[in-house]
Parts: structure tokens; C-alpha cells; sequence
């Protein structure tokens, strides 16, 4: 029941936002993606036991409205870990909208589903400032599991370079610090990781898009590493825009 409670909330927001954007013409867009990577990484933490996954979602768009699903689906066996599963389930709702020439801002709710624990949820603000690198700050607030604060915030920059006309190279870079998030990342108060990619996107068409990815992550403070170690992630990604 909760579950669906979350999904019909998610699809009832999305279409109250529809509605308030005109009812003559509804314009929706959207993305389908699915990636093969050998493993999971999710906040530095190593999530498939270093085996390599399947990742795939989709994201539907009206206006300033997106709902978005994601899957994890694990490829070999491991200890904890059964092959052809899948892991994790997450359904995102998000309201984006500029705040003048110079910034953006982003709040949304993340459902998580998992395997292997509670459900949960997690709230989420972000600014971006519409200027070089494009800084982007997110706090997280996971309001549904979390004993204490339940606090995580992300400060990143990304840019891209355009090196064919059908080739792009992205590049970014992001550092985390963790306020007693203790159901997802740990109870303690400091900084979390930090994290660099790399990234190719070589358009097949006007529509599909391959673009292989690099990512290095690794922990700052001394509570950090206890939990989480150096790790590196690669795979490749295929999306089809609509």
C-alpha cells in the first residue's frame, strides 16, 4: 500500500502540474536510458559488491514537472548479492523552475525501494547558478527512515566540451558532507567524498546517444573512509530522447 500510495501521489502532482501549464496543448518529452557498469556506486559506497549491473529508467517531462523511474538490476552472484535481481527501485518527482536569468532551482522526492531494506524516501532542494561549471548545491533530507538529522548535501560542477559535431566530452567533479544521515550513509557529521567524471556522448542520430563513463570516488573525513573506500566505476550508456 505504500508503494502505491507514493506512485499515485507522484502521478497526481505530475498531472495537476500538466494542467496548470495549459490545457490546450500539453507538450511532454522524454528520455529512455540503459547503461552496463561494472558495479554499482551510490554515494562511494560499493552497492553490488564490485559486480557489474544493468542500470535503465525513464524520465517523462510537462513543463516544469518530472517523474522519472530507475532500476538496478544485478548482473552476477555474489555473498549477499543473487544474479538477475533487482536491487533497487527508485521513483523521483521533481518541480524545476528559474529563479530569474541567474539561477535554478530543483525540490523533488525520491522513493526508494530496496532489496535488502527499508523503503524509503528522501526530499531534496538544489540551486544551480546559471554561470561557468555550473555549480550546483543539493541538500537531502531523508525524512522517512533516518533516526536523527537525516541530512546529506552535494556541492558540483560539470562542464561539457564539444569536440566533433556528433561528439561532446563531459567532464565533473562533486564533494558531499553527511549531517547524521544514519539509514543511508552513516551517524556521524562531517565530510562524506568527493567524486570526478568523465564522460563521452557520441550522438548515433538526432535521438540516440552512446556515451561511455569513467568515475573515481573516495572518502574525506576519517569517519568516511571507515565506511567507504577509494573505488572507481565504468560502463557505457545508451539513451533514446523523445
Amino acid at each position: 500500500m505504500k508503494k502505491l500510495a507514493v506512485i499515485l501521489a507522484a502521478l497526481a502532482v505530475l498531472s495537476v502540474g500538466m494542467v496548470t501549464n495549459g490545457l490546450a496543448a500539453i507538450t511532454v518529452e522524454g528520455e529512455v536510458y540503459v547503461g552496463v557498469f561494472d558495479r554499482y556506486l551510490w554515494r562511494g559506497f560499493d552497492l553490488s559488491d564490485s559486480r557489474p549491473v544493468v542500470q535503465g529508467g525513464v524520465d517523462l517531462s510537462a513543463g516544469n514537472f518530472t517523474l522519472s523511474y530507475w532500476s538496478n538490476w544485478q548482473l552476477n552472484s555474489s555473498d549477499n548479492l543473487s544474479a538477475g535481481n533487482i536491487t533497487e527501485t527508485d521513483i523521483v518527482l521533481d518541480y524545476t523552475q528559474d529563479l530569474g536569468d541567474w539561477f535554478t532551482a530543483s525540490i523533488g522526492n525520491i522513493w526508494y525501494s530496496l532489496k535488502d531494506a527499508p523503503d524509503t524516501n528522501e526530499l531534496y532542494v538544489a540551486v544551480t547558478a546559471n554561470t561557468l561549471l555550473s555549480p550546483t548545491f543539493t541538500m537531502y533530507w531523508d525524512w522517512d527512515e533516518a533516526d536523527d538529522e537525516g541530512l546529506f548535501f552535494t556541492l558540483d560542477i560539470s562542464h561539457a566540451f564539444a569536440l566533433l559535431d556528433n561528439l561532446e566530452l563531459g567532464l565533473g567533479a562533486l564533494v558531499s558532507y553527511n549531517l547524521h544521515s544514519d539509514y543511508a550513509v552513516g551517524a556521524y557529521s562531517g565530510f562524506h567524498n568527493y567524486e570526478f567524471s568523465v564522460e563521452l556522448n557520441y550522438a548515433l542520430t538526432e535521438q540516440l546517444t552512446v556515451s561511455p563513463y569513467f568515475q573515481f570516488s573516495s572518502g574525506l573525513s576519517s569517519a568516511a573512509k571507515s565506511v567507504i573506500d577509494t573505488e572507481t566505476l565504468a560502463g557505457v550508456n545508451l539513451s533514446f530522447a523523445f
